[in-house]
């Protein structure tokens, strides 16, 4: 007999299954593509916060899951014994002139208050071989920012779920509460149904280099991400395509995105490209999440809509979701309820 049926082994969907498992529900996860199988197992894993300024919901929901990242995959590593590869390594990003610069100054106070004091916002001067090109000389250093290696975090939970008793197949039935966290396929499935645009696929394109810089911070420069990670490979990218062909090759997008981050930093000029990835990451319409009960089907819940920002958010994400479904207790922001979308 199982309690919780989790349709989706990704990022959002594992850690659902997590969440339950761990206050002692029977969980099942599903997922014909196996763990990882989605967008979920892509290589960039760029754990950052939005700017702080304009606090709203999405941002503050935001900050709470990556100031619990840190607790929340030692956590995962320690209860399924395989690493996430998560590491709180901060983030660089170059300031192109003098306004930027002194928006820059100004985050780094509304940062002292959003932030809560413990992480920083700052402006340094851009120095040392691992260090972008920025035109004013100064960059942006946060250290909110984490990294992970996204298969890796899957594989760190997928094995979390198991050791807690829970068990993922690629087939299986409908039991007890059912969550929906089938990614892009599953966005696109209720638009099909709704007869309207709930969410869409965004394809996304990234590269793998032969650089290892695993303790240094990553870096935000001429809108790639370069992150480097604990095996001593750098991943940077990605891109954000509404229009495209097949969905799990690569082309001349992602030649110029490597194009951009070797003239940005300099270290990664004659980098050799390890591996190409392609996927598909799903968007919901209002561009945050969607978590919560399936309107007008009892026992089936929501968590979708990942897009960007899946494995930061993924530790509230699992919370508020085991709230509700176990003890019916719902703290998700209006704004991410499917009936924002829907």
């Amino acid at each position: 007999m199982v309690d919780v049926t989790v349709r989706g082994a990704g990022a959002f969907g594992l850690s659902v299954a997590y969440a339950c498992a761990a206050r002692g529900a029977r969980v099942r996860v599903v997922d014909p593509n196996g763990v990882g199988g989605g967008a979920s197992g892509g290589i960039v894993g760029a754990l950052a916060p939005h700017v702080p300024e304009n606090w709203n919901p999405k941002k503050a929901f935001q900050f709470a899951a990556l100031d619990m990242g840190e607790a929340f995959w030692r956590a995962v590593e320690e209860v399924g014994g395989v690493p996430s590869s998560y590491a709180r390594t901060g983030r660089l990003q170059p300031i192109a002139d003098d306004h930027a610069l002194a928006l820059a100054e100004a985050r780094a106070e509304t940062a002292r208050a959003l932030w809560e004091g413990r992480y920083v916002w700052e402006v340094v001067e851009a120095t040392g071989a691992w260090t972008p090109l920025s035109p004013t000389g100064r960059l942006i250093h946060d250290t909110l920012t984490a990294r992970m290696f996204p298969r890796h975090a899957c594989a760190a939970l997928a094995a979390a779920v198991r050791a807690l008793g829970g068990s993922i197949v690629s087939d299986a039935s409908d039991e007890g509460a059912v969550v929906w966290a089938t990614g892009a396929a599953g966005l696109e499935a209720l638009s099909a149904e709704r007869g309207r645009m709930v969410g869409v696929a965004v394809k996304g394109q990234a590269a793998l280099l032969d650089v290892d810089a695993r303790d240094l911070p990553q870096i935000f420069a001429d809108t790639v991400h370069i992150v480097p990670h604990a095996n001593g490979t750098t991943a940077i990218g990605s891109t954000s395509e509404r229009d495209f062909g097949a969905a799990d090759t690569t082309d001349d997008q992602l030649d110029a995105v490597i194009v951009r981050a070797r003239a940005a930093v300099p270290a990664l000029a004659d980098a050799p490209v390890l591996e190409r990835w392609a996927g598909l990451r799903p968007r919901a319409r209002t561009r945050a999440p969607m978590l919560g009960t399936w309107p007008g089907k009892p026992g089936h819940f929501i968590a979708n809509g990942g897009f960007k920002i899946g494995f930061g958010i993924a530790p509230m994400v699992g919370q508020v979701m085991a709230d509700l479904i176990l003890d019916g207790r719902d703290t998700i922001p209006t704004e991410f309820r499917p009936e924002a979308s829907f």
